[in-house]
């Protein structure tokens, strides 16, 4: 089949290697515009330009998808599908038109559930067991297309935003072959959405990485998996941003204030948060790598009754008055 490809990060690549690898012609493919990054701001190619070029497939950069004259530029390639894997646009009905097996979309999740933009991350960071890739038409809606086929993979007790990223991403690359196959041969089953079942995976923050020790530890555990490797979180310590790049839920009986480090010695510390408590595993302070928290302990003489803030917080007084009781 004549294929049209639209995708940008790193998550599409493995997908555009499949359909080209599949036997058929991608007639071009369709990626964000390069844009500065990093520290120097140098402008970058996007993943899927790189493959593309690598694979000696035309690449088309508008802007927007919806600006003039792009739609005849899609027409006079004639596509007899158009795929679209993590893109960033949302396509116009004008577009949708155009192939004549319609638009296909690789989305990260068992639709209906975690539609939108992020929904990856969420499923971590809402305790999901068991997550997977849908492909399905596209209409003008936010994932809201007829489902063609489904793959169902666990979420590890471990698992990362990157590593389940990367699962995901593999398991996809797999899926739309077969999906190509049926539509190419008039088997593929159309199934609808069951809208009342539907949950939304908004788009991610730096802010969401500042965590709120209010808030109880398998929630925050799961939020730090769930965040890595971007945006990351992040508490603040002695006036300064430290990253939790790990931890784990602690059996550990405390009191204390929510931020508060219950216990410390030279391997371990126990922060103190709405429910439950939390084990520091791996940091990294501000201006500095990575490191074990034994690495980080070793440096930073932290104490019982420190506290964990969260970014513009403040320390409250220990008896109300300003002033620490004696």
């Amino acid at each position: 089949m004549r294929v049209v490809f639209m995708g940008t990060p790193d998550f599409a690549v493995p997908i555009l290697r499949a359909v080209a690898g599949a036997g058929h012609e991608v007639i071009g493919a369709v990626t964000q515009p390069d844009r500065p990054k990093g520290r120097g701001k140098a402008v970058l190619m996007t993943p899927v330009k790189e493959m593309a070029l690598s694979l000696g497939i035309p690449v088309y950069q508008p802007e927007r998808v919806k600006e003039e004259g792009f739609a005849e530029t899609l027409r006079k390639l004639s596509p007899d599908v158009i795929v679209v894997a993590a893109f960033g646009q949302i396509l116009p009905r004008g577009i949708l038109e155009i192939p004549r097996l319609g638009c296909v979309n690789v989305h990260s999740s068992l639709l209906p559930k975690y539609r939108g933009a992020a929904p990856i991350q969420w499923a971590i960071i809402n305790g999901e067991s068991r997550t997977g890739v849908t492909t399905m038409m596209m209409d003008t809606g936010l994932d809201t297309g007829d489902i063609l086929e489904q793959k169902e993979i666990p979420i590890e007790p471990d698992e990362t935003g990157g590593s389940l990223h990367d699962k995901l991403s593999a398991l996809g690359a797999g899926l739309i072959v077969t999906t190509l196959e049926k539509l190419g041969n008039h088997t593929a089953v159309r199934t609808p959405q069951d809208g009342d079942k539907a949950c939304y995976a908004g788009m991610l923050s730096k802010e969401m990485g500042d965590i709120d020790w209010t808030m109880d530890a398998r929630r925050i555990e799961r939020l730090i998996r769930g965040l890595s490797p971007w945006p990351g979180t992040y508490t603040g310590y002695n006036g300064r941003m430290l990253k939790i790049l790990k931890a784990s839920v602690a059996s550990f009986p405390a009191e204390g204030e929510c931020g508060e480090v219950v216990y410390a010695d030279p391997k371990s510390l126990y922060v103190r948060t709405g429910d439950g408590i939390l084990s520091v595993e791996e940091v990294q302070p501000e201006g500095k790598k990575r490191m074990s928290i034994d690495a980080f302990l070793r440096g930073y003489p932290v104490k019982p009754a420190d506290r964990f803030l969260r970014r513009g917080e403040s320390a409250a007084p220990k008896n109300g008055r300003g002033d620490a009781e004696e």
